[in-house]
């Protein structure tokens, strides 16, 4: 074994993506340098400082924690080109020009460690031509990695050699990318624009054009274009305005020049509408007003007819919509193709220029249709890529309304599609793997050492390959639960409830999962099958399943329901295995106090953690508050206890919600000793180890002890705060209320200061407090408007 460790990396360029780029390091625990030029005025790494005081103000944030973007090394190339000696990868991010960025290397090469790797982030400039005026020791060690904007979230990162690039850097960066960094990489040619800026921009060239063939305004395509197909909900002209039209022209222009013999150049032009926006200044969302400007509370659109902006908000045609929500892929398109409105006569263009554009460059852009089904859905947020679209819908019935297309002019040009498409197969996506023209094979996924850390990969459509929900052995099954197993001495408890909220079944499945795995197993993980795809650890405690017992009994039946819940929670706690939570997107309320009551929890960076119950005019009942007095009492370690309640009193009583796994540490969510994991498929790999390691290491369930609390003391002095927040008019009554009850309950309830008070005692006060507020109106309206809508009422 060889490890490849980066003790530091240098970004070149502190603009908008060198800047996030050195703050998402920063989140990985990666020592990064930030260099750009000397200021010309104040302090001679000003355009670095600012940069990085820009960094906390950006949304979606790019730090996990605001605080580390103390962390960033700054530098300039007048002062400290010696830093890059430590370096061990370089990656450059200055402005898409080829001169700049020659001039820049021309600089830096000399300064660069021999065994390094440098890396250009540009997103569509040729690799090889930014290579010319290399010795051969650094070519071999210079690649194209391009991330997407914004790069903590978005998923994608394309690795591009050169022919001169060793094929170990590539194997050793993909490692660093994808595991350290939690990104999808998919390997590209170096053709221009790269795999998914290709086929993205050129989808979006080709919408705008048949939106106007159409006669279609952006706000109606950016409705078609949206959640509607399983896309970006920003659809096409909203996201143009996102990514900036200036940045899309850039984009357009390499296209524009670099591909004068493709069949479908004709397209390769900054449309009229972009320039004209682009001409006025109006470079999207950046400065203002692009396609979308907001005028006071209104958004408008522009009208390039009337060359002004109009009121927006148009919505797709009600037959149309219907279409789209047909689950069979193949009626669906089928519908469309023969739809004679021109919102479903669009719909079907922009699918038929699509399949032909992907079909034709193919073998010219990817290694396989996997590489370019990826490289959409982690680039440009769809949830299926092209090549599966057209696979689902009848690979055969699609090519040949294609073809016929082509043929009677319809389409964006009248090349025929390659001969492999009308060879007899049902599709590119096989379990032997993925269909390569070049190689005329199907190839299989990458096999480096890193993908052994993901116990289910990303799906694709047509591999057939077992997933999380399906695979390993199982062991008990029902409407609420699964537990299972991968034959390794851990047993897996996979909720199957919608958002994986909990009701009496999941109750039921982690006491039988406790005891199962007490009996046969080193350990236990809680793990959901949709933890990589965006699903949710849990939303919480589900509200509607207590609705029957609370309309037949009124709260009083409630109470022993919350009881139950109360005692899984602690069962998991003092199991005699270690528990352990792999926690990937949403732990709200019930679910947040699910974690906490693990042993240790393994969790994405991707983790929106928190105790939100007052949004329903509830107070946490769970175990949430009882763990949050515990927590505070140990880091105050005998100091005073109250500033450290407080924290947690704040967490819960605003319903706070962290916005990183790094955040949910900061709030106490998290301890210090959880692991923070950023790539979401290698969680359940991350949480297994980490139990076995735990029961191999002698793992005992802790003794229960008793814990002090801050009492009357405590209460009152928080009471003083939640007055002069309900009369200075910042809280309603009966978030005052709530306040009260908060306050009561992680302060022990009406005992001295520092009395020592046992767990049950605190998960009564948190049930009689919960059970009381379901007789009360205020909490009555607060659960069914959020029911209902599925929006907090405030009350």
């Amino acid at each position: 074994m060889s490890n490849f460790i980066v003790k530091k990396v240098a970004v070149l360029g502190a603009g908008v993506m060198g800047a996030q780029i050195a703050a998402h390091c920063v989140n990985a625990k990666v020592p990064v340098v930030l260099f750009d030029l000397p200021a010309k005025e104040g302090p001679k790494n000003g355009i670095v400082l600012r940069a990085i005081e820009n960094l906390k103000k950006l949304s979606p944030a790019p730090l996990g924690n605001k605080e580390d973007a103390a962390l960033i090394q700054v530098a300039n190339y007048e002062d400290n080109l010696d830093v890059l000696a430590g370096c061990d990868l370089i990656i450059e991010a200055i402005a898409e020009r080829m001169d700049w960025k020659h001039d820049l290397y021309k600089k830096v090469a000399p300064h660069i460690a021999p065994n390094a790797i440098f890396a250009s982030n540009t997103s569509g400039l040729s690799i090889t031509a930014l290579s010319e005026g290399f010795d051969a020791d650094l070519k071999a060690r210079f690649c194209g990695v391009h991330f997407f904007n914004p790069p903590r979230y978005m998923h994608l990162v394309e690795l591009i050699p050169t022919v001169s690039t060793r094929p170990e850097i590539l194997d050793q960066l993909e490692g660093f990318l994808a595991s350290t960094l939690g990104k999808g990489v998919v390997r590209c040619f170096d053709t221009p624009n790269f795999v998914a800026n290709r086929v993205g921009i050129f989808g979006m060239l080709a919408t705008i054009h048949e939106a106007e063939k159409f006669g279609l305004s952006c706000d109606v395509v950016d409705d078609l274009t949206g959640s509607k197909l399983g896309r970006a909900k920003s659809g096409t002209f909203r996201t143009a305005d996102v990514v900036g039209l200036d940045t899309m022209g850039h984009v357009i222009k390499t296209m524009e020049d670099n591909l004068k013999n493709d069949p479908f150049a004709s397209l390769y032009k900054t449309p009229d509408v972009v320039a004209k926006l682009i001409g006025a200044g109006a470079l999207g969302q950046k400065s203002g007003a692009g396609f979308y400007k907001k005028v006071g509370k209104e958004i408008q659109r522009f009208d390039a007819a009337k060359n002004e902006y109009v009121p927006g908000g148009a919505k797709a045609d009600d037959v149309i919509a219907r279409i789209l929500k047909e689950k069979d892929p193949a009626k669906k398109m089928k519908a469309l193709r023969e739809s004679t409105n021109p919102q479903g006569q669009f719909l079907w263009a922009i699918f038929r220029d699509a399949f032909h554009y992907i079909a034709i460059h193919l073998e010219s852009i990817a290694d396989n249709a996997r590489d370019v089904d990826f490289a959409l859905r982690w680039g440009f947020g769809w949830k299926t890529g092209p090549f599966e679209t057209w696979q689902a819908a009848g690979w055969q019935q699609i090519a040949q309304w294609v073809k016929e297309d082509i043929d009677a002019g319809k389409a964006i040009c009248n090349a025929p599609l390659p001969q492999w498409v009308f060879d007899g197969r049902t599709g590119v996506h096989t379990a032997e793997g993925s269909w390569s023209p070049a190689k005329k094979a199907y190839v299989p996924r990458s096999n480096l050492p890193v993908y052994q850390r993901q116990a289910f990969r990303a799906p694709v459509l047509g591999e057939g390959a077992a997933d999380g929900a399906t695979a390993g052995v199982t062991v008990f099954e029902d409407e609420s639960v699964r537990l299972w197993h991968q034959n390794d001495d851990v047993l897996i408890l996979s909720s199957k409830t919608k958002m994986h909220v909990i009701g009496p079944g999941v109750v039921a499945g982690i006491n039988k999962a406790v005891e199962e795995a007490e009996k046969n197993f080193k350990g236990l993980v809680l793990w959901n099958a949709d933890a990589a795809e965006g699903g949710a650890f849990s939303a919480g405690a589900d509200l509607q399943s207590m609705l029957p017992a609370f309309m037949a009994g009124g709260a009083k039946a409630i109470d022993p329901e919350v009881s139950k819940l109360q005692n899984a929670f602690m069962r998991l706690k003092y199991a005699n295995i270690p528990v352990v939570a792999a926690v990937a997107g949403l732990a709200l309320g019930g679910g947040c106090e699910l974690m906490l009551h693990a042993a240790k929890r393994v969790a994405s960076i991707e983790s929106y953690i928190g105790l939100v119950e007052v949004g329903v005019g509830l107070v946490p009942a769970g175990g949430g508050l009882k763990e949050a007095a515990m927590r505070a009492a140990a880091d105050a370690k005998g100091n005073d206890l109250l500033q450290f309640l407080k924290v947690y009193f704040t967490n819960a009583a605003t319903a706070n919600v962290s916005k990183s796994a790094l955040e949910a540490q900061q709030m106490g969510y998290l301890k210090q000793t959880d692991t923070i994991v950023f790539n979401a498929y290698e969680l359940l790999h991350v949480a297994k180890v980490e139990a076995r390691a735990m029961f191999d290491a002698g793992y005992r369930a802790p003794a229960q002890k008793l814990v002090p609390v801050a009492g009357r003391y405590g209460l009152g002095t928080i009471m003083a705060q939640l007055v002069n927040m309900r009369d200075g008019g910042f809280i309603s009554a009966h978030d005052f209320k709530l306040g009260s009850m908060i306050a009561e309950i992680v302060s022990g309830g009406d005992v001295n200061q520092n009395s020592l008070v046992s767990e049950q005692w605190l998960l009564d006060l948190e049930r009689k407090a919960f059970v009381e507020l379901l007789n009360n109106p205020k909490t009555q309206e607060r659960i069914m408007g959020m029911m209902q809508t599925g929006k907090p009422v405030r009350n």
